[in-house]
């Protein structure tokens, strides 16, 4: 009998290995499936803003969007004077009033107040290269 209890916890032990690696190798598809994901949204991003999303939240930090706006994905705390930029793809407008398109969104970065004089967002001397990659970044992050 106590072979046959000795084969039993082998046997279990077992499975509990095979469960591992199974659970192990099914998470690293997932992992690969959301990097693939992502690779496809910055490729898509970059393609209709003509920037680069990877360079972005440098610019977001230097130029203290986060001050004002809640980011997805910044490091600096979100602030609450204006809208979050979360699913800024998936709006209809830009600040309430110009169409949301990738080329209207890096020129309201640049100057808002060419689409609306009354604005609160500043003026902040945002440079269109790093705008159109600030742009990728926001349509990036769905």
């Amino acid at each position: 009998m106590p072979v046959a209890r000795e084969a039993d916890m082998r046997s279990r032990r077992a499975k509990l290995v095979l469960l591992g690696i199974v659970l192990v190798a099914c998470g690293a598809a997932a992992a690969a499936g959301v990097l693939n994901q992502r690779a496809k949204q910055s490729h898509l991003a970059s393609a209709v803003t003509g920037g680069d999303p990877e360079r972005a939240m440098e610019a977001i930090i230097r130029y203290g969007c986060a001050a004002c706006h809640n980011i997805p994905g910044a490091t600096a705390p979100g602030g609450l004077a204006a809208p979050s930029l979360s699913g800024v793809a998936d709006r209809v407008y830009i600040g309430g009033v110009a169409e949301n398109s990738p080329d209207n969104l890096v020129r309201w970065i640049v100057d808002p107040k060419q689409f609306s004089p009354k604005t609160a967002m500043p003026v902040t001397e945002i440079r269109e290269g790093e705008a159109r990659d600030i742009a990728a970044y926001l349509y990036r992050e769905r």
